[in-house]
């Protein structure tokens, strides 16, 4: 009993250090999505891949990210300044990790290649989470 107890306490302290770059993914994979207007059904299901992929967020539940996700596609819709700076934000936390701050790029990149069309607007969405994350877009293209 107190072996699960201990793995539980774990559990829960990891999934506290690793919020921050739920928030971060899910924002910039928003950014990314709704830079066209709408998200596609080949954006949401590249974001489930996502979630499945990165280990850092195999803690979550899926529909929690999932419902982060929706929250800042919502902010986006609702006002598109005060929506894009949020989601920046929460990117922002992540510019003193090295590791997460390529991670959440190359995140970016896939949402936007999931429809098989990298477009203008897409591209400038990652160029601003580059930007916040202290990173060039043309190391990662």
């Amino acid at each position: 009993m107190f072996d699960t107890l201990r793995q539980a306490i774990a559990d829960t302290l990891e999934r506290h250090r690793q919020q921050p770059f739920l928030d971060a993914a899910m924002a910039a994979c928003a950014l990314v999505a709704m830079a066209d207007g709408e998200v596609s059904l080949s954006e949401q299901s590249r974001v489930d891949d996502v979630l499945e992929a990165i280990d850092r967020l195999a803690l979550f539940d899926v529909h929690e990210a999932v419902d982060l996700f929706n929250e800042y596609v919502e902010g986006v819709t609702a006002n598109p300044t005060k929506g894009r700076k949020r989601a920046l934000d929460a990117v922002a936390r992540m510019k003193d990790d090295a590791e997460a701050g390529d991670l959440l790029v190359k995140v970016c990149l896939a949402v936007s290649r999931a429809d098989g069309e990298y477009a203008p607007g897409e591209r400038d969405q990652i160029a601003a989470v580059c930007r916040r994350l202290g990173r060039d877009l043309a190391d990662y293209e």
